[in-house]
């Protein structure tokens, strides 16, 4: 059987019988990968522990006829155990992961873009770096803008009439001027909207200064966008812990 390896961010586990698991990952050369991994569910098994969710790890796969096998797993990065620590890590990171498993449906396929992101986004929320729910919420607006979904927070989405606007319509694709506005459009505060492009945008120094009443209403704008278009409830989002961050 062919032997390949790659770098991989565990995404999640299923049990197989009585001591192995399948493990889902995203991989940086060869995409979102499937493969079974023999035994882990053993506590003298030395690899169970690096191939739990969120873990960054350097494997060697087989390739197999239906799914792949797992041969030999090193740790490249712990994300788990200290995103583990904390609720509300742990809340936003599981978000995170189930989030990419549904963009990148198809198997094999190059996902680079994608798995930067998220190799970015949990090492940040491990760090600590920024608030645990701005971190998600960036992730969220990126990873719709990679899959073709960026929504636009200046310029009106349907017309490109340049902004500011007032009004925000999940399914128009954003910000919309009144000549496109649609019913039942939500009409943010402008921090709101400034809050959401740094978020996009990367301008930390603007989302880690944002009060949190703002933080809450973009939070609940980004996860109306993301559910919309991926067609999909994300499940895990209903247990994100936001907390009562404060600007810092």
């Amino acid at each position: 059987m062919p032997l390949y390896r790659d770098d991989a961010i565990v995404l999640r586990t299923h049990k197989l019988g009585e001591a192995d698991r399948i493990v889902t990952m995203l991989t940086r050369s060869h995409g979102k990968v499937r493969a079974v991994a023999k035994g882990v569910r053993r506590t003298t098994s030395r690899i169970g522990s690096r191939m739990e969710p969120f873990m960054l790890a350097d494997v060697q796969l087989y390739e197999g006829r239906n799914l792949d096998i797992v041969s030999q797993v090193e740790t490249k990065e712990p994300y788990a155990r200290r995103i583990c620590e904390d609720y509300r890590l742990f809340t936003a990171a599981t978000a995170m992961v189930e989030t990419v498993d549904a963009l990148v449906d198809q198997e094999k396929e190059p996902a680079l873009d994608h798995f930067k992101l998220l190799h970015g986004g949990l090492g940040a929320l491990s760090r600590r770096e920024h608030d645990a729910g701005l971190v998600l919420d960036s992730f969220l607006l990126r990873s719709l803008a990679l899959a073709g979904y960026a929504p636009s927070f200046g310029e009106c989405a349907t017309c490109g009439a340049p902004g500011p606007h007032r009004a925000f319509a999940v399914a128009g694709g954003g910000a919309t001027c009144e000549s496109c506005r649609q019913p039942g459009s939500g009409a943010p505060a402008p921090e709101v909207f400034s809050l959401l492009s740094a978020l996009i945008g990367g301008r930390w120094g603007e989302a880690d200064s944002s009060d949190a009443r703002h933080r809450r209403e973009a939070a609940g704008l980004v996860a109306a966008y993301a559910q919309f278009h991926m067609e999909r409830r994300v499940r895990s989002l209903v247990h994100v812990d936001r907390g009562d961050a404060v600007a810092r």
